[in-house]
This record gives structure tokens, C-alpha cells and sequence, in this order.
């Protein structure tokens, strides 16, 4: 778009092309000179922008909610450039659309140049996220480890060894827990650089979900819980990391302990026709997801049950990347009040090197 707010020295049809969303503004009467199709789109202006006011025509604000004008515009004698900063345009729908522009004096003209920062707020909003919810996770049980051991060194001889075992056995589980979230937290960071380390070798997946029950059936969430295995066919061995399918699997298990506290929880492992691997399904009658949430419930710090639970977010959002990381993948089906059903595709991988190995 060009039109009547002054000469300008460059070609509208060139910048049409660039990637990034461009405004020429006027460097002594800041009006409007040229918007590109992309900052037309961007910033919702049309050919009736160019020699209006820049801030009339873009009417940006601050986080506080405060008008920027054009003041903080480059121009003058010591001033050429705007360093790169993150504002928020107030569309012609009352909609405020966070933006980052940065610009610098060409000549008689300031050029401008845009883009969304909508990805960059939310990346934003989930490093909050985290560092609240890592917070929380952290200081509920060193609070805890630290006032039994002030009891303990204060109070040793007070109290029976009965007594001593079970505020010993309290911080245990408490350490436990700061280091089952320290854990999660290195995985995420590995699973987000793309850098998961396998150590790959012959697994027998059955045997590795009848493990992952029974140390569950010994957890307080899962004393007392119908929690079953089931074969079908002839589960073939993968070449996999044995570790990481029992975290995939214990994290699936822990999710459906947790989220369907009253319903049994099966676990069946079948050959994966699609893959000639294993296909395992973690399976509830719990209180299910919509499904407008089932994708959400993947993402970090994702929840998709309407209730808050202890935990950081982070376990599903883990499982699928370790999936990932080994060449399958992990999906869900849900109905409300019927229950839901995590689906995990390992491939077979190339058993023959571990063969050739033997």
C-alpha cells in the first residue's frame, strides 16, 4: 500500500515480497508512507492508512495498558534505531494483539518492522508456568524434610524408634519426590533440544508392564486397585530402551491411578500390525476428557479433566517425547463418563543388532 503520505524511496512492490511485516513511516511528520501486505494483515490496516498519523493508525500500548503515541519512534539527532521490543497493537475490534517491532532511520523514512509475538507471550506465559509450578512442587516437600529433621535433632530422645521410622520413612518419600520432579524437568529439557539418549536392547514389553503393575499395586494410589495385564497374539520383542518403555508405561498407569480414582485400570499389550512392533493401551472407566482437549492434554503443563491435581503438567507431555524418541508415538480416545484409552505404538526397531551382538 502506498498512497499520499509523501515520497518515499522505496519500491512498495519489493517489500510486498519480505518475509516480515513492514510500515515506512515519515521521519519528521511520522505519518504513514508505505504498509506492506504483510503489516496490512498483522496490524489490520488498508490503503486508508497510508498519510494518517502512525499512532492513530496503529494505536499501540504497554503492558500497563498505557498509549505509546510516537514518541518512543528513532529520529533524532542521537537516536537512529528502536531496539526490539514487544508492544500490543489495539485492533479496529477492540482486540489487542501482541506485537514486536524494532526500526531504524533510512534517510527521510523510519522503517518499521513487525511480527506476531502471540508464540513469544505464551512461551512466555509457560516459563511462568513453570517456574510457579516447579516452585510449589519443590517447597511442599522440603518443608516437609526439614521440619521432621528439626523435630528429630531437637527431639531425638522423645520419641520411640516406631515414631523415629516413620518421620525417617516420610522424608524418604519426600527426597523421592524432589527427585521424581528434578527428573521429569532434565527429561523435558532433553526431549525439547532433541536429545534423548537410548540405550537400545532387546525388550520384552509384556514383562515390562507386569513389572510396572506390581510396583504399583505397592503404591498407596494403587493399594487395593483392580489393575490388570492382558496379552493378545504374540507381542513380538522391540529393540528399544528398557527404561524408557517403563517410564512410558508407568506414567500412563500413574495417570489413569490418578485421574480415575473409583475405576480398574488395564493395561494390554498386543503386536502392532501397522509397525510390526507392539501396541500398548492403558485403559479406564474413569470420568473422561472432552474431546476438544485430548490434543491439549500433550502439550506442557497440560491438564484436560477440569480438576487440579498435584504434579507438575509435565507427564504425558514426557511420555509422548520418549515415544517419539524410540520412532512410535502415543495417542488418546476419550468419551466423557466412559472413560478414556492411551494408545502407545513402539516399532520393532532393527532387532538384528542385537542379534548380531548375542
Amino acid at each position: 500500500m502506498e498512497g499520499s503520505g509523501g515520497p518515499s524511496s522505496f519500491d512498495a512492490a519489493a517489500f510486498d515480497v519480505l518475509p516480515e511485516a513492514v510500515v515506512v513511516v515519515g521521519r519528521d511528520d511520522h505519518r504513514i508512507r508505505l504498509v506492506n501486505d504483510r503489516a496490512g494483515a498483522l496490524l489490520a490496516l488498508d490503503d486508508r492508512a497510508v498519510g494518517e498519523p502512525f499512532a492513530k493508525a496503529v494505536p499501540l500500548i504497554d503492558d500497563a495498558g498505557n498509549a505509546c503515541g510516537d514518541g518512543f519512534l528513532p529520529g533524532g539527532r542521537a537516536v537512529d534505531r528502536l531496539a526490539e521490543r514487544v508492544l500490543r497493537v489495539v485492533l479496529p475490534d477492540g482486540r489487542k494483539r501482541p506485537v514486536s517491532l524494532a526500526g531504524r532511520v533510512v534517510g527521510d523514512d523510519i522503517v518499521l518492522t513487525f511480527r506476531s509475538a502471540g508464540r513469544r507471550e505464551r512461551v512466555d506465559a509457560a516459563r511462568s508456568d513453570l517456574v510457579a509450578t516447579v516452585s510449589h512442587e519443590i517447597r511442599s516437600p522440603l518443608t516437609s524434610v526439614k521440619g521432621f529433621t528439626r523435630t528429630l535433632l531437637l527431639k531425638w530422645e522423645r520419641f520411640s524408634d516406631e515414631q523415629k521410622r516413620t518421620m525417617l520413612e516420610t522424608v524418604n518419600e519426600d527426597a523421592d519426590r524432589v527427585t521424581r520432579l528434578l527428573g521429569e524437568l532434565l527429561d523435558v529439557s532433553r526431549i525439547d533440544a532433541g536429545r534423548v539418549q537410548l540405550h537400545r536392547q532387546r525388550v520384552d514389553v509384556v514383562a515390562v508392564a507386569e513389572q510396572v503393575a506390581d510396583k504399583a499395586s505397592h503404591r498407596p494410589e494403587g493399594a487395593g486397585r483392580d489393575l490388570s495385564v492382558t496379552t493378545s497374539g504374540r507381542p513380538p520383542s522391540i529393540h528399544a530402551d528398557p527404561d524408557k518403555v517403563e517410564q512410558i508405561i508407568t506414567n500412563l498407569v500413574e495417570n489413569a491411578l490418578k485421574y480415575a480414582p473409583d475405576s480398574p485400570v488395564r493395561v494390554a499389550v498386543a503386536p502392532d500390525e501397522a509397525t510390526d512392533g507392539v501396541l500398548i493401551t492403558v485403559s479406564d472407566d474413569g470420568p473422561g476428557i472432552p474431546n476438544d482437549q485430548t490434543r491439549r492434554i500433550f502439550e506442557k503443563f497440560g491438564r484436560g479433566r477440569g480438576q487440579r491435581r498435584a504434579g507438575t503438567g509435565l507427564g504425558l507431555y514426557i511420555t509422548r517425547g520418549l515415544a517419539v524418541a524410540m520412532g512410535g508415538d502415543v495417542t488418546c480416545a476419550s468419551v466423557v463418563g466412559e472413560g478414556s484409552v492411551f494408545s502407545v505404538r513402539l516399532p520393532a526397531g532393527h532387532l538384528e543388532l542385537d542379534l548380531d551382538s548375542e
